[in-house]
């Protein structure tokens, strides 16, 4: 029950279900602080597939770790996946010291980290009984917002300077707000500042969901609000483009209910980014083939005013 949703609730979606959370699950890292990490999964159920969801960098002190996200985890978790959050090395709670290597950006530590939670699944079973034999190690997921996205799309296959980070157990990908190119599309002290933004998106072909804030304004580039869009079209495994209307790089509230990252609180905005990245996961990931046709085409009606879907012409 949502008092606070009305346009939205045109857009199917499963029943919420109990769900189990454990945290800190530990995994060793080599050479340096254990890597922490929250679980969420449904209280019954099995062959759970398995999202990984990648936090960004906002300013707020705890929400970039595996504490923040939880209107979108958990969302995800009630509804049949099994979500994991890494704490990512830059995390400003949980992450690596600030003098580490990598510093302060930690962008190659990212995609090592998210490897190394699918490494050890077992581990991860391990530490949260109530999940232990019920994950689907074939059928797996990477999300990721913001700063999080650009670690999801190495993932996916995104290249940076001729070097691949793409993992082949990850089936599936959804970029939220994510950075789009780097180098000259950046102002000059911005492309200075982040060249590990210069990403070569026509090597991402894993089949991946691009999500934009109509009004994400960026601080990167002069481009406007279309420079998150840019995996979507240069790469070829983006099968579609969801543009929420009236909301900016917090998507009206993925990362944390009256916080920082939330510059819109928007809860029908909020909810159809849920529900359509739900849909799309669970027809890429083949648990529900109509999920996302029937998303796409409760857009006809009156949620049009909430979010509008471009499908990639080879999807």
């Amino acid at each position: 029950m949502n008092n606070l949703i009305d346009l939205s609730r045109s857009i199917p979606t499963p029943q919420a279900a109990l769900t189990v959370a454990y945290t800190p699950v530990v995994l060793p890292m080599a050479g340096r602080s254990p890597l922490e990490l929250r679980v969420t999964a449904p209280a019954k159920g099995n062959a759970l597939p398995i999202v990984l969801l990648s936090h960004g960098a906002g300013p707020s002190k705890y929400l970039p770790s595996k504490d923040g996200y939880a209107p979108l985890a958990q969302f995800w978790a009630e509804r049949g996946f099994a979500v994991i959050q890494p704490t990512h090395g830059n995390s400003p709670v949980g992450g690596l010291p600030k003098d580490a290597p990598g510093a302060p950006y930690f962008w190659r530590q990212r995609a090592s980290e998210m490897t190394a939670v699918l490494d050890h699944l077992d581990d991860v079973e391990q530490q949260a009984p109530a999940i232990a034999g019920r994950l689907d190690h074939r059928r797996i997921a990477a999300a990721g917002h913001s700063f999080g996205g650009h670690t999801v799309s190495l993932l996916l296959g995104a290249q940076l300077a001729g070097e691949s980070f793409a993992d082949p157990r990850i089936s599936a990908g959804v970029l939220l707000a994510a950075p789009g190119r780097g180098g000259n599309d950046l102002t000059a002290q911005n492309a200075a500042r982040f060249p590990f933004f210069d990403v070569d998106f026509a090597q991402m072909t894993t089949p991946s969901l691009v999500i934009c804030g109509a009004d994400d304004d960026p601080q990167f580039t002069p481009r406007g609000p279309e420079w998150h869009a840019d995996a979507f079209y240069d790469s070829p495994g983006a099968q579609a483009l969801v543009t929420v209307h009236g909301v900016g790089h917090g998507l009206g509230g993925i990362a944390g209910l009256d916080a920082k990252e939330t510059e819109v609180e928007a809860p029908d905005s909020l909810e159809a980014t849920r529900r359509l990245s739900l849909a799309w996961l669970r027809t890429a990931l083949d648990l529900d083939m109509g999920a996302w046709p029937a998303a796409i085409a409760a857009l006809d009606g009156p949620a049009s005013a909430l979010a509008q879907v471009t499908v990639a012409t080879n999807a």
